[in-house]
This record gives C-alpha cells, structure tokens and sequence, in this order.
C-alpha cells in the first residue's frame, strides 16, 4: 500500500534549522508531485511546499518563502523540506502527501498523506 514517513521534526530555537525528510513507497515516486503542509492547534492545515515530479515546479507559502526549500530524490523515493530562520509561527506538525490533481495548494489536490512530525520552535 501506498506509506508516507516524515521524519526530523523536533524543537529548536527561534532563527534555527530543521530539515524534515518524508520516505514514500507504495508508488513510482518519480511520477508524483509532493507536497508538504502543516498544522497548528486550533487552525486549518495549511500549504508549505510543493515540488513536481520532473522538479521544474517548486511552489511555496508566502509565510515561508525565502526560508524553507523544498527538494527530492528520485533514486531513494525521498522528499525533504530545509527550513531555515525558524520562528515561533512555524510551531505545528508538518505532513507530506502525494499530489494528485487540481491547485497543488489545495489539501484536496493530496490524496495520501503521511502521519506528520512535530516541529516546535521557541521564542
């Protein structure tokens, strides 16, 4: 079946670095776009990033533009998100998930989705 792990989460200071890893299986991840979004207690899941397939398309949050950078890696089914100068507004678990149509900013353009890792950065 199709899996998503996300891995790298943890607490840090604010102006740290994180690089959060998602591992896929279940599909031919070189055909897929991913996407990363997250969520803090009490508010919606939000958009981060996004990476297609063939890696031309990278799209990313205005909140986190200029900081977070998203990448991946065909030949180990990996997808990463560097996130850099953290600050408070970031805290919230961060979930991957395979696109799979419509505005690659919209929760319902994913149809699998990991179980998230938890990031946590303090003032």
């Amino acid at each position: 079946q199709v899996q998503l792990v996300e891995s790298g989460g943890g607490l840090v200071q604010t102006g740290g670095s994180l690089r959060l890893s998602c591992a896929a299986s279940g599909r031919i991840f070189s055909n897929y776009g991913l996407g990363w979004f997250r969520q803090a207690p009490g508010k919606e899941r939000e958009f981060v990033a996004y990476i297609s397939a063939n890696v031309r398309i990278k799209l990313y949050a205005d909140s986190v533009k200029g900081r977070f950078t998203i990448s991946r890696d065909n030949a180990n089914n990996m997808v990463a998100l560097q996130m850099n100068s953290l600050k408070p507004e970031d805290t919230a678990v961060y979930y991957c998930a395979f696109y799979r149509s419509g505005g690659a900013t919209a929760r319902a353009a994913y149809d699998y989705w990991g179980q998230g890792t938890q990031v946590t950065v303090s003032s």
